[in-house]
């Protein structure tokens, strides 16, 4: 039989505030274990929580950003279960009116072709505790930090039809909220953290099938990697004649398979109920377009903009706007070079290349903007060659000094002058007669080849500064 798979996400995205949701305690990472949870974080008697208005905020802009909805009211609830990290026995969060509606974004498939995911919901709420099992000899530990912290959990409709749409998707999330800056998109520290709602059902059957909830993966390899083996143990399940029971697995990265953690619950094993110490959130049409004034470009905007403005292809646009560093970095290299598509090549074979080689990030990158761009403009005012750039490139690299001071220092300007060019290629023809003669005789479709060879001898004897362009042109001139 053949089976179709249904995916849906729910991302756990941690808000950029400095201090908590619904408490001023810090939201720093890092500390040593309970230092930064305070009385309302712990859920002492007698204490209120107060809304955070900087979440708030980072939640309209993300709502913005996928044209979704942004309720004018909505309610925060209290979401009643027992669990060790979670000290108030409940967690703030939104149910029936969350801040922000339904909303869309786009993803790019492996065929190129783009496709629309749809967003549910995006709503506001408290993160819990954290469990620690190691170093405690039998016992769990408990560290309260990160309890409070504000969270933006973004749901997704069961749009996605494979484990390789479902990486799109959340990649498309992670790179909206840090180039908003409401996230800083750290997976190692939790920052960011999806849930991926799986089930497989025959190909043209309407009805979902059962599902099951993969908890708490903090990689996109892993995302792949649980939805892929999940899809096929619950066919596995189904074609020997099973059930697939609804409930919640764990992703076990070393094992790379998936264990049963709990049955799934339902909403109202919750019990949900309106937080009585938590008045309705109501926002203005003034709140929001103060917010909103100031929100960056976003990727797709940016990504159309450097196809027209800069005349790049779209694959170079889409991956030099993969991030807002990337893409602030590119605008830096253009605006000293002057030549967008020789910055963009420059940019994502040297610079990446060197950066992955090095394991580094762009952020601490040891070439600047400025200095990527100074050396692309000694390139494109045929200061130097591109052979000797690289050369330039790697000194950069090593010493963190600017193009120009190398190209000096070490006498590596172009020779540009058409008559000095055409003395040492007149010299090589002459000491290479018998390759002339068989070049003359030879096959046109062979002697572009060939031209190769009087082409290297021409910028062996120049020592690589001969301007290539003038060297092919006068060779062909003189051989033609």
């Amino acid at each position: 039989m053949a089976w179709e798979t249904v995916i849906g996400l729910e991302i756990h995205v941690q808000l950029t505030t400095k201090s908590k949701i619904f408490s001023g305690a810090s939201t720093r990472f890092g500390a040593e274990p309970n230092t930064q949870a305070c009385l309302v974080d712990l859920g002492f008697p007698g204490v209120l929580p107060v809304l955070n208005e900087g979440a708030v905020r980072r939640a309209v802009l993300f709502g913005t950003a996928i044209e979704a909805e942004i309720a004018r009211r909505s309610v925060f609830a209290r979401k009643n279960y027992f669990y060790p990290d979670l000290p108030k026995g409940y967690q703030i969060s939104q149910y029936e009116l969350p801040i922000v509606g339904r909303g869309h974004v786009e993803i790019l498939l492996e065929n190129g072709e783009r496709k629309r995911i749809g967003v549910t919901r995006a709503h506001l709420e408290e993160d819990a505790g954290k469990s620690l099992h190691e170093d405690f000899h039998g016992y769990t530990g408990i560290d309260l930090n990160r309890a409070g912290t504000p969270l933006l959990e973004i749901v997704s409709e069961p749009d996605l039809r494979s484990a390789k749409e479902a990486v799109a998707y959340a990649k498309k999330i992670h790179q909206i909220v840090t180039y908003l800056g409401i996230c800083d998109g750290n997976m190692q520290e939790g920052s960011f953290r999806m849930d991926a709602n799986v089930s497989v059902r025959p190909v043209g059957r309407k009805e979902f099938g059962t599902r099951t909830e993969l908890k708490n993966l903090n990689s996109f390899r892993f995302l792949e990697r649980a939805i892929d083996f999940e899809v096929e143990r619950q066919i596995d399940v189904l074609e020997s004649g099973g059930q697939v029971v609804q409930e919640t697995r764990l992703y076990d990265a070393q094992k790379d398979e998936t264990r049963s953690m709990r049955t799934k619950e339902e909403a109202n094993d919750y019990r949900y109920f309106p937080d009585p110490d938590l008045l309705p959130l109501v926002i203005e049409d003034a709140f929001i377009e103060e917010t909103v004034k100031g929100m960056p470009e976003l990727p797709e905007a940016r990504r159309r903009r450097f196809e027209e403005e800069y005349g790049l292809s779209a694959y170079d646009a889409e991956v030099l706007t993969a991030t807002r560093p990337q893409a602030d970095y590119y605008e830096a290299v253009v605006a000293v070079a002057g030549d967008a598509k020789l910055a963009a090549n420059w940019m994502m074979v040297e610079l990446f290349g060197a950066l992955n080689k090095a394991g580094l990030s762009l952020e601490v990158s040891p070439v600047s903007a400025e200095a990527l761009g100074g050396l692309v403009k000694r390139i494109a005012d045929d200061t130097i060659s591109g052979k000797i750039a690289k050369t330039v490139f790697e000194e950069m690299w090593r010493s963190g000094r600017a193009a120009d001071e190398i190209i000096e220092e070490k006498g590596l300007r172009q020779i540009t002058d058409s008559s000095a060019i055409e003395a040492i290629v007149d010299e090589v023809l002459a000491e290479n007669a018998q390759q002339v003669e068989n070049y003359r005789n030879a096959d046109p479709k062979k002697q572009p080849k060939m031209l190769g060879f009087f082409v290297g001898q021409v910028m062996k004897k120049s020592q690589g500064k001969a301007n290539p362009r003038q060297v092919n042109e006068l060779l062909r001139n003189k051989l033609g």
